[in-house]
């Protein structure tokens, strides 16, 4: 691991249940506190961390986020985890995987960044703000403005690099370090377009899944992960995963 600077340190987390490890990585302006109901489903079975990847002791930056992510890993004695990333965390996901494919089992995303670049990803995120604003739950809705209220500049720098980053090196090292992934993706997504996680499974060598909604659920929007945590949790149940294979 690269030398620490002297403002890096493990970040915030919210941690529930016992066993190995599988470290959630949050959406875009979301709260660790958001994802505790799916947390507390999966607690039986895996030792679940949600750190807090906007919280950083200094500005944001890239390499500043990767580097207190690290240092949270290793802070909880963490060696070995699974990695589960929704939306923006999947790029920090990947970053991670890359970078220390020894440390990883496997990889899961969910609606994420995938590997569009530059400012494709906001014109497809802005394409429809009506919608996009009625996909917000109350949960997204208190999370985004608590995160705006703590650290408003850290969410701007974070965007900026989500929209002009190229995550495809990234990419080619997981598939050559041979990283089981999979990518699950919501039957509608008001921000992330279906083709997207699509074209991101297939580079990854992923599999893909298309969550659709069961007679009690409504539609399957891109927060469905704390929105829908049951529903999540069975897609995550029927993945296979080694992280969950205790059950």
């Amino acid at each position: 691991m690269p030398f620490a600077s002297s403002h890096a340190g493990p970040l915030r987390c919210v941690a529930v249940g016992e066993g190995p490890a599988l470290v959630l990585l949050h959406g875009f302006a979301m709260q660790p506190e958001t994802y505790l109901p799916l947390a507390r489903l999966l607690a039986d079975r895996a030792q679940v961390v949600i750190p807090a990847i906007f919280g950083l002791p200094e500005r944001w930056s890239f390499d500043h986020a990767l580097e207190c992510l690290e240092l949270t890993v290793d802070d909880l004695a963490i060696d070995r985890m699974s990695l589960l990333g929704h939306s923006f965390g999947g790029g920090l996901e990947l970053a991670y995987a890359a970078r220390h494919p020894d440390r990883v089992v496997e990889c899961v995303f969910s609606d994420t960044l995938a590997d569009r670049r530059e400012f494709r990803l906001a014109q497809e995120a802005l394409r429809n703000p009506p919608r996009l604003l009625g996909m917000a739950s109350v949960p997204a809705a208190e999370a985004f403005f608590k995160s705006f209220l703590t650290h408003p500049m850290q969410l701007v720098r974070a965007a900026w690099w989500g929209f002009t980053s190229d995550r495809s090196g990234d990419i080619e090292t997981i598939v050559s370090e041979g990283i089981p992934c999979h990518v699950l993706w919501a039957e509608r997504d008001s921000i992330l377009l279906r083709s997207d996680g699509q074209d991101f499974a297939r580079d990854l060598h992923a599999t893909f899944t298309v969550a659709k909604p069961t007679p009690d659920y409504g539609r399957v929007d891109h927060d469905w992960m704390f929105d829908d945590p049951e529903l999540f949790e069975s897609h995550l149940e029927e993945l296979g995963l080694q992280v969950l294979a205790n059950a």
